[in-house]
């Protein structure tokens, strides 16, 4: 496999990374703010506020979105 197929699926791997996050973080902001959540941490699930759960995906986004851009620009 070349390096250029290699960089293209690293990407669309990312890109659907990002996708999933902001869907999980769409779904949280229609929550209301009392009702607790469950957050993946490894394989365990821990009760969290829907904020805590919001502030982590964002998190997680900008890490991916950090590793895209450092992706495309080499």
């Amino acid at each position: 496999m070349s390096a250029a197929a290699t960089s293209s699926l690293a990407e669309s791997r990312l890109l659907k990374e990002v996708r999933s996050h902001e869907v999980a973080i769409a779904e949280l902001n229609n929550l209301p703010a009392s009702r607790p959540v469950y957050q993946r941490n490894g394989n365990l699930f821990f009760r969290t506020t829907v904020q805590k759960a919001t502030a982590s995906e964002q998190k997680q986004v900008d890490m991916v979105k950090s590793k895209l851009q450092k992706l495309s620009s080499s």
